[in-house]
């Protein structure tokens, strides 16, 4: 994603996010246009921060007068009491998207902070951290850059950027060979993950020779196994019942990649307050 299509996904994201919720009739109730403010995001939990951008458009959307200053960085490790940004602008501005700007800082740095937790616990083997498609609907450009944030990867964006034959696509198409056949019959560029649940389907997989293979809902000795087995031929991704505890017994195994679906679909947000001035 180029810079360009990533600031049109956020300003898309904070559109939806005003249509939920603008116009703030109560503000617009009590202070004129032309009343000027101050404000301050304070954390009040520590974490990975991420964000900045979205909570930045959320007030220039609003008011193109609005100075939005970012005092830490996306990616840093911030502790509470940490001051991570100011903006100023109009009274009206600042609060009408007060809770838009938090919701997405919130989540984001939650999903950060998560993300940075499993990369710190493989740190020292080969596995990379990825996300999935578990993300919230209409989000996902939000959830995916704050994977980046807390240095873990990005699986595929949707569902056109690679084919992951899945269990579905393999028993409606009658054997793996048949449905990666059918893909390369296409001659498409996007790459080809096939997901395998037991050792004859790795081998079915391993001879058609995709890009990668996933090894799903093994159990970490089966899938030390069929890294020996595979012996670096094809890149393993691992999958399914991975959690922060049992995440580096899992990359221990050597495989390559580790999936896991709760980096966004069980977001706890990490709490942060905004603060205006007097």
């Amino acid at each position: 994603m180029t810079s360009a299509d990533f600031q049109r996904e956020i300003d898309q994201i904070v559109r939806r996010a005003f249509d939920e919720d603008l116009p703030d009739i109560t503000s617009e109730a009590i202070f004129e246009p032309g009343d000027r403010g101050r404000a301050r995001f304070l954390m009040k939990a520590s974490g990975v921060l991420a964000g900045l951008a979205f909570a930045e458009r959320t007030f220039t959307a609003i008011d193109h007068s609005a100075a939005f200053v970012a005092k830490r960085k996306d990616g840093d490790a911030v502790a509470a009491g940490d001051v991570v940004a100011e903006v100023s602008g109009s009274v009206v501005a600042l609060l009408a998207g007060e809770r838009t700007a938090l919701n997405l800082m919130q989540r984001a740095s939650g999903i950060a902070t998560t993300t940075r937790r499993y990369v710190d616990a493989v740190r020292g083997t080969k596995a990379g951290i990825y996300d999935t498609r578990k993300t919230a609907p209409g989000l996902r450009a939000l959830d995916k850059y704050a994977v980046r944030c807390g240095g873990g990867q990005n699986h595929r964006i949707g569902l056109y950027d690679m084919f992951l034959i899945k269990n579905n696509h393999v028993d409606r198409a009658g054997s793996i060979t048949a449905a990666v056949e059918r893909i390369r019959s296409k001659a498409m560029a996007q790459k080809i993950m096939v997901e395998v649940r037991n050792r004859a389907e790795l081998d079915e997989a391993l001879a058609l020779r995709p890009d990668f293979i996933l090894l799903d809902n093994m159990t970490t000795a089966e899938m030390r196994a069929a890294v020996e087995h595979v012996a670096g031929a094809v890149p393993l991704e691992a999958s399914g019942g991975i959690t922060i505890d049992n995440v580096r017994e899992f990359a221990e195994t050597g495989v390559d990649r580790i999936s896991i679906g709760a980096l966004t679909h069980s977001v706890v947000a990490l709490d942060i307050s905004m603060r205006i001035g007097s």
